[in-house]
């Protein structure tokens, strides 16, 4: 009695009526839910079922709508789920004659949660999959067969406003297939070296990376340069402008130092070998921000490019000679790239505003036209950095978008109002454009980025660059670099402490109250800290650029350092006239035994250097330190 009570809640949950699950139990036996659902197949499709029909008094109702995304857990059974219920309780015993009005009745409520235990019945998912191949003995009425054609059409439903994104120049179909959250600066990469847009010095007719392409040898080297100038890039541009160009073609791998080991390039080089000799293909290894692997990680590239298991390719902003070990530099090339110059940048820019496939249009869905004066301000704002130029192109572009949808949304049509524009074309059909102007661009870019790193080579590069222009007396230059060492964050007491020493260094004798200004300026800057403090450096670097300028005494400690460190004196002992005699041990060995006291004996002459370095002059000094008469 469970085992059918079982079968019965099974055939339930199908979707099958009461009535017609009972008969079919009883039917069958009841022992099997696979058995009792074939006896109700096999009576739909028998030919007494083709004799009843619906009366054509009555026109049948339209078919329900298919739903195509059904729950995970919905049986695939939609046949049963239509079958008629109203004639099957009407008549128990003539069901299975009435299920040719099944295409026309109204589909019983469709059990969401099904039985653990329902069987997986490949016939009925075949059937439902192809109705017309399977049920060859059961063709529908001729009256219902305009009417399947509904729930086709609403398989893909029409946007509330289809005709709004549709222009003459649609975008490819192929789109849908890529990366739908991809970046713009990723997707504007460049394939070959030929699409690189600046670094002319290293890609050149007679560059070293042209002849290597041409030759199909290419060298281990090291790309060094700032962010977005194309160290990737040109990686990428270089391996595929090699395997397009010759027979033996380059394999490409990529890792990156933040987040592979020793592990990941040891299982890279294994592959590479063997690629080797199965195919004869090189290896092309490409380690992004190189300089983030230690000491014994960095050896571990050593023997591998000695034996050329694989081409090394390493891409860094760090100064390599601060960063790389010294053998890993003997065996690879060092390749400096600059900073973008603003019409490279606006190059970039417009093949980003006029690529349907790759540009603008696919981030934003319609077309964008993009004004001169945003192209100008992004080239010229952007620091030489293609990735922040194109980054913020886009945000551009999406602001520009977003702003055309939400008048669309509003009933605005036709104008200019805020910089996007509905054009009406010849066709009829309604098209949106959007157009980056200046404002957006300003928008997206935000603040300048400061290019400054506390610990690199900007930190000292600036710094370099704010003692110079004091030495050289230009207050102007000295005020700009300043300026600049503050806005990137550097501390106000590291600078205040560069410019004691350079009121030392460079001023000195020339002007002793110089060393009082910068004194004078760390303390007060100790005391108020930023931002208050940028006008106390302000006044002490215009002091020490405007003073007069000696290095006597900078250049006499170092001539008395390096005779001391070449012990050209051979260090000898203080003459005993210049020591101290204390006791009276010390004045019996003769410790300052005829010293001269020079406030007693001013016209005195006595000599303090060692008998050695007689005669040697440090300070060159106009003023002599022997006082006249």
């Amino acid at each position: 009695m469970e085992e059918n009570e079982m079968e019965m809640e099974q055939l339930l949950s199908m979707g099958f009526p009461d009535e017609l699950a009972a008969q079919a139990l009883a039917a069958t036996g009841g022992q099997s839910t696979l058995k009792a659902t074939e006896w109700i197949l096999n009576h739909k499709s028998t030919p007494a079922a083709a004799t009843t029909t619906t009366p054509t008094s009555t026109p049948p109702p339209p078919l329900p709508p298919i739903n195509n995304n059904p729950s995970p857990f919905q049986p695939k059974l939609d046949l049963p789920h239509h079958l008629p219920t109203p004639h099957l309780n009407k008549k128990p015993a003539a069901a299975a004659t009435t299920t040719t009005t099944t295409p026309t009745s109204t589909p019983p409520p469709i059990n969401n949660n099904p039985s653990p235990f329902q069987p997986k019945l490949d016939r009925f998912f075949h059937f439902h999959s192809k109705p017309s191949t399977t049920n060859n003995s059961s063709p529908p009425p001729p009256n219902a067969a305009p009417q399947q054609e509904q729930p086709q059409k609403s398989t893909n439903p029409i946007s509330k406003r289809p005709k709004l994104l549709l222009s003459k120049n649609p975008l490819p179909q192929q789109q849908q297939n890529d990366k739908p959250h991809e970046p713009l600066a990723e997707r504007m990469r460049p394939r070959t070296i030929d699409n690189v847009v600046g670094q002319d010095h290293l890609l050149g007719t007679n560059s070293l990376l042209r002849s290597a392409i041409q030759c199909n040898r290419l060298p281990s080297i090291v790309l060094w340069g700032p962010p977005g100038t194309g160290k990737t890039s040109i990686a990428k541009a270089i391996v595929n402008s090699c395997s397009s160009s010759s027979s033996c073609s380059y394999r490409f791998v990529s890792l990156s130092a933040v987040t592979s080991g020793v592990k990941d390039v040891r299982d890279a080089v294994e592959d590479a070998r063997k690629l080797r000799v199965s195919y004869s293909k090189r290896t092309v290894l490409f380690v992004d921000e190189v300089h983030r692997f230690n000491k014994s990680q960095q050896d571990s590239f050593l023997p591998v490019i000695e034996d050329g298991s694989i081409v090394f390719m390493g891409a860094t902003t760090e100064n390599p000679s601060f960063h790389l070990i010294t053998p890993l530099l003997s065996r690879c090339r060092v390749l400096t790239l600059n900073p973008l110059k603003p019409h490279h940048v606006v190059v970039l820019l417009k093949w980003a505003t006029d690529d349907l496939d790759k540009g603008l249009a696919r981030s934003v869905g319609m077309r964008v036209d993009v004004n001169e004066e945003a192209v100008e301000f992004i080239s010229a704002n952007c620091d030489g950095d293609a990735r922040v130029a194109l980054n913020a192109l886009e945000i551009a572009a999406i602001s520009a978008a977003a702003r055309v949808h939400g008048d669309q949304s509003k009933g605005v049509e036709g104008g200019t109002q805020g910089g996007n524009l509905l054009e009406n074309e010849e066709n009829g059909v309604c098209s949106l454009k959007a157009i980056v102007t200046l404002d957006y661009a300003k928008e997206a870019l935000q603040s300048k980025h400061l290019a400054y790193d506390k610990d690199g080579d900007e930190h000292y590069n600036l710094i370099s660059a704010l003692h110079k222009s004091m030495r050289g007396s230009d207050a102007d230059a000295a005020t700009y670099w300043l300026a600049r060492m503050l806005e990137g964050g550097e501390q106000p007491l590291y600078i205040a402490r560069r410019l004691i020493r350079f009121a030392s260094e460079d001023v000195g004798l020339a002007d002793p109250s110089a060393l009082n200004q910068a004194v004078a300026c760390y303390q007060a800057c100790h005391f108020l800290g930023m931002p208050e403090c940028n006008v106390i450096l302000a006044q002490c670097a215009a002091y020490l650029a405007l003073a007069p300028k000696s290095v006597s005494v900078y250049r006499a400690i170092e001539a008395a350092q390096k005779v001391v460190r070449e012990s050209v004196g051979q260090n000898e002992g203080v003459p005993l006239h210049l020591r101290n005699a204390p006791t009276k041990l010390m004045k019996e060995l003769g410790y300052a035994k005829d010293y001269i006291y020079p406030p007693d004996n001013p016209s005195a002459t006595q000599s303090y250097l060692p008998p050695s370095l007689q005669g040697y002059k440090f300070l060159d000094w106009p003023n002599s330190n022997k006082n006249d008469e």
